[in-house]
């Protein structure tokens, strides 16, 4: 990788915008990568290379596209090399069978990626108080039972309430999911 000191403005610009890209979308890329490779230290090996692969291409990254879809064609092709180099262990699939997982696993990047969006839409179409309310029972380190001392309830009303809630929010989630997949 180039010294980013020594980069012209545009290189400069160009590095960042790959930085930003990559930084952006790995947890997704190391999914999509885990579920081609049977370990998680195959995964780190599969990841590290597939970003020194997609800088080295990234002047052939069209900004028009996903980088996203992008990466996880230079993702599979490296986890298929990786694949191919230990191929002496006995966990090792077939390739025909890596493809299909690596199809798969594309379907599922997307279906995750279109319930995120439907998580964050229902989650604006709710009302403040109810959202607020969420938003507290799932905050690190908050005890349910202070929040409903604090509501004046009992910890029961309060669970009650939030089942209640969290079955409303898969409802709005299935329906514009189910709404995305027929347009």
């Amino acid at each position: 990788m180039p010294d980013p000191e020594n980069q012209s403005p545009t290189e400069d610009a160009r590095y960042e915008l790959f930085v930003r890209l990559f930084a952006r979308h790995e947890p997704d890329l190391r999914r999509f990568i885990g579920s081609l490779l049977p370990t998680w230290s195959d995964v780190d090996e599969v990841v590290q290379q597939t970003a020194i692969v997609c800088w080295r291409k990234f002047d052939q990254f069209d900004a028009q596209s996903q980088f996203m879809k992008w990466a996880c064609v230079i993702g599979r092709f490296e986890a298929l090399a990786y694949r191919r180099k230990v191929a002496r262990d006995r966990l090792v699939f077939r390739e025909d069978v890596l493809e299909l997982m690596a199809d798969e696993g594309l379907e599922e990047l997307d279906a995750r990626r279109a319930e995120e969006e439907a998580l964050e839409r229902c989650l604006e179409e709710m009302p403040e108080k109810e959202r607020q309310f969420l938003t507290l029972a799932y905050t690190p380190g908050v005890k349910i039972a202070e929040l409903s001392a604090r509501a004046g309830s009992t910890a029961a009303a309060f669970y009650m309430r939030l089942k209640r809630l969290r079955a409303q929010l898969m409802r709005c989630i299935a329906s514009k999911t189910l709404h995305r997949r027929k347009a």
